[in-house]
């Protein structure tokens, strides 16, 4: 449920973002982010997140230092960093934590709260969409939804409203994470990432609304096939 507008804030401080990847992380859940372009402006709840630490994690993009498609996460925080997942389809993060420590949060999943009529013409003219809780879930439906692509890659959540694209909208009365009823976060570990970084006890670091219908179903990396040699025909 989308608050009432006068209890929404808008983002204006970089230091918000500043902080650890799973600091922010948790604290993204429940907030708006509103796209705005020519073809309408669509608003999305978010419920589901993962965090990503740079060269401390395994799983992240930055864990082998910076290259030309993750730069932008080792820019200020704040931004957006947008990368083509299996040359298929977009995901979209938002980087946090100092400027050159490359942490990121990838946003899973969301309820469109306004705009859902544009949504969903992007949805169908990508595929299916089957229900209105199918609109943003999972990380690749969510970027068709908001009508991001790699164009925004780098885009900033704190420009001017008259000149930026983004803006994130937090409540100014409620903090999901200090409600008395800790069920409310959930936190598991994160879908599809091979190796160590997959690991649940060591990388718990998916956190999503607990029974929110839009939040996507765990699946864990699959193993790579084994490459057969071909022989060499005589």
């Amino acid at each position: 449920m989308l608050h009432h507008e006068s209890e929404l804030k808008l983002l204006t401080d970089r230091a918000w973002f500043a902080r650890e990847a799973l600091e922010v992380a948790p604290d993204l859940l429940g907030a708006v982010l509103v796209h705005r372009t020519a073809g309408g402006t669509v608003s999305l709840r978010i419920t589901e997140v993962e965090a990503y630490d740079g060269a401390n994690d395994p799983g992240s993009h930055a864990f082998r230092g910076r290259t030309a498609r993750n730069a932008t996460m080792f820019g200020q925080p704040g931004h957006l960093y947008v990368y083509r997942h299996l040359g298929l389809h977009y995901c979209v993060n938002i980087v946090c934590a100092p400027a050159g420590r490359a942490a990121a949060v990838l946003l899973r999943a969301g309820e469109v709260v306004a705009g859902s009529d544009v949504a969903l013409a992007r949805r169908r003219a990508a595929g299916v969409c089957r229900s209105a809780h199918d609109l943003a879930r999972g990380p690749a439906r969510l970027t068709v939804a908001l009508g991001i692509s790699l164009a925004d890659d780098g885009a900033d959540l704190l420009a001017p409203a008259d000149s930026g694209a983004f803006s994130l909208l937090r409540s100014a009365t409620d903090d999901v994470k200090t409600q008395t009823n800790p069920t409310r976060i959930s936190s598991g570990p994160r879908v599809g990432v091979a190796g160590e970084g997959g690991r649940a006890d060591l990388y718990p670091w998916r956190f999503w609304l607990t029974d929110h219908p839009t939040v996507s179903a765990y699946r864990a990396a699959q193993p790579r096939k084994p490459q057969v040699e071909q022989r060499r025909s005589t």
